[in-house]
């Protein structure tokens, strides 16, 4: 299935591409010129969630983001799972294919593991690290593991897929003003029906179901990427990924770090915070530095 939903060029100013993985036709865009910046979205969100940081950036970087299969205007290809394994596998392929060579990995939500699961096989063409309100191990916490077997349960995925809950109930619902009725169309419209929503439905169920990969990612980012040039930016007021039980074993497990809280925003700190994203990643990776 493919999405015919053209973004508005004064919101989203940039020029679609794709790339034919094994999975499916995939959606990027590929903006600037510069040290390359790979940026890896969550759920339920879209490259749509990076356009004001890759508009503030791609006079001084190349800026590459992309939509996972099942989200944005990546097809949703049939036989595939929506796992974070599989979104992983599927990203490595375009790093490949565009031969990026020194790039910085920018991960939030379940865009950390899917970023930094393609990144640590790729390691010594790893430059550096962003990553905002993710994880990279086994989410233990009872209202994690809660949360995903509510939104596993059949009423609940019911609603992920009839209602959009995921981007109706927790994206939109956070942002609330913040967004223009034009832009949280743009969430809406890359989700318009059930058959769409099959990789929402799916994310909720790999909080749990994607634990061998996080044990994985536990013991590889360490040792692979531990001593990367890494910028922790965090929303301080996400109630998921909450700062005092994240960012302690995020500070340590990265020897060059530098953290930027974000004591405004909430989850979405993209939409919270892009100039103040913006302003961190060019001090962080300025060739001067």
């Amino acid at each position: 299935m493919q999405i015919d939903f053209v973004p508005d060029r004064n919101l989203y100013p940039f020029e679609s591409r794709w790339f034919d993985s094994s999975a499916g036709r995939v959606h990027y865009i590929d903006e600037g010129t510069g040290p390359p910046i790979l940026f890896c979205h969550g759920a339920p969100s879209w490259s749509f969630v990076y356009r004001h940081i890759v508009r503030n950036l791609r006079d001084r970087y190349r800026c590459i983001a992309v939509d996972n299969p099942g989200f944005g205007l990546s097809e949703r290809p049939a036989g595939y799972g929506y796992t974070v394994a599989e979104h992983t596998a599927v990203l490595g392929e375009l790093i490949d294919h565009l031969e990026l060579d020194d790039f910085v990995v920018m991960g939030h939500d379940w865009g950390g593991p899917i970023g930094l699961g393609a990144a640590t096989t790729r390691a010594d063409r790893v430059r550096g690290i962003v990553l905002g309100n993710t994880v990279f191990w086994p989410m233990e916490a009872l209202a994690n593991t809660a949360f995903s077997a509510i939104m596993s349960s059949r009423p609940m995925q019911r609603r992920i897929l009839e209602q959009n809950f995921l981007v109706e109930r927790v994206l939109l619902a956070e942002l609330g003003r913040k967004l223009t009725e034009t832009e949280a169309d743009h969430y809406r419209a890359v989700q318009p029906s059930a058959e769409a929503r099959c990789g929402l439905a799916a994310t909720p169920k790999e909080i749990r179901a994607a634990r061998p990969l996080l044990d994985r990612l536990a013991r590889d980012v360490p040792a692979l990427l531990g001593d990367k040039p890494t910028l922790l930016v965090w929303g301080m007021r996400d109630m998921a990924f909450r700062p005092k039980a994240y960012l302690p074993r995020m500070r340590t497990t990265f020897t060059d770090v530098d953290v930027v809280e974000l004591p405004r925003a909430g989850h979405f700190i993209q939409e919270h915070e892009p100039d103040a994203i913006t302003a961190a990643i060019t001090k962080r990776f300025s060739t001067s530095r």
